[in-house]
């Protein structure tokens, strides 16, 4: 209760009065502060979009909502605003920048949730040649003798056709594990062979989508902000989220056996435990999550 009372106090009286002392002693506004103290990357972009969300100018508060071709002219109508030299290379330079990853950031969301609506139709060739692609990344030593065949329990689908356990994630839940196959194939295979242990296993693709909804779900909640805006001084791209989901299926598996769970059955509870340390990790302004780490 009282987070939320100190939270409306700050919001509305206190930060209108701390900018304003700020800016008599510096002679600079918050963003000049903001830009022209903090390093590249999360933390200043971070800074630089709670400025914007929070000011009471339109223009400002309009800059967080920008498409990257209007980037530039928004660059320029920021810094009339907010009366500021348009020499001043600095902090044009590094509003441009933070404001390219702050767009690029929905963007990714808006591509991301787009790939996650589109369902998997076995009807479609694309569709099918990249699920048999699967196959032939993860098992190169065996032939798939059918479509519709008990073989995908191999590889950890629940039943004969594949299909049918993309329905949560769509699309996107294959694309993922086609590129961790395709990116990393000796660390997939690796983790596939340990999927199968008799005491600690679990099905290889089905925890692979579940990780894909759970990269899912930290992107569309804001969470990976900081390791994006740390990895890329720019527009973040799709290819960004399949590396992170690497992470995420590499260290998933690490850690499941370093929890040795006594079962399958209890696989939500370590879900989310793990969920939980990603989510801590992902709180720390300087965090870079990456497989290569």
């Amino acid at each position: 209760m009282w987070a939320h009372v100190w939270g409306f106090l700050y919001s509305n009286y206190f930060r209108f009065w701390l900018k304003w002392v700020l800016r008599l002693l510096t002679g600079k506004c918050e963003l000049q502060r903001v830009l022209g103290g903090a390093e590249a990357g999360a933390r200043r972009t971070l800074s630089v979009e709670h400025s914007l969300e929070s000011s009471k100018n339109k223009v400002l508060r309009n800059a967080v909502y920008v498409e990257e071709a209007a980037v530039e002219k928004c660059v320029r109508d920021v810094m009339k605003e907010k009366k500021i030299e348009q020499k001043d290379t600095g902090f044009k330079t590094n509003l441009h920048i933070s404001l390219l990853q702050i767009s690029g950031y929905k963007k990714l969301y808006l591509n991301v949730e787009n790939l996650r609506k589109v369902p998997y139709d076995s009807e479609n060739e694309e569709h099918e040649e990249q699920l048999i692609e699967l196959w032939n990344l993860l098992m190169p030593h065996e032939n798939l003798k059918a479509r519709i065949s008990k073989q995908w329990c191999d590889i950890g689908f629940q039943g004969d056709d594949p299909k049918t356990d993309f329905r949560g994630m769509g699309l996107l839940g294959l694309v993922n594990l086609v590129y961790f196959s395709k990116q990393y194939t000796n660390e997939a295979r690796q983790i596939l062979s340990r999927s199968n242990h008799p005491k600690l296993g679990y099905s290889y693709a089905i925890v692979g989508i579940n990780l894909t909804e759970m990269a899912y779900s930290l992107l569309k909640s804001g969470a990976l902000k900081a390791h994006l805006y740390n990895v890329v001084p720019g527009l973040p791209q799709m290819e960004h989220f399949h590396q992170f989901y690497c992470y995420l299926v590499y260290e998933f598996d690490k850690f499941w056996f370093e929890e040795e769970p006594e079962s399958i059955m209890h696989f939500n509870q370590y879900r989310e435990k793990f969920h939980e340390k990603i989510k801590g990790l992902l709180l720390d302004c300087n965090v870079v999550l990456t497989l290569q780490d």
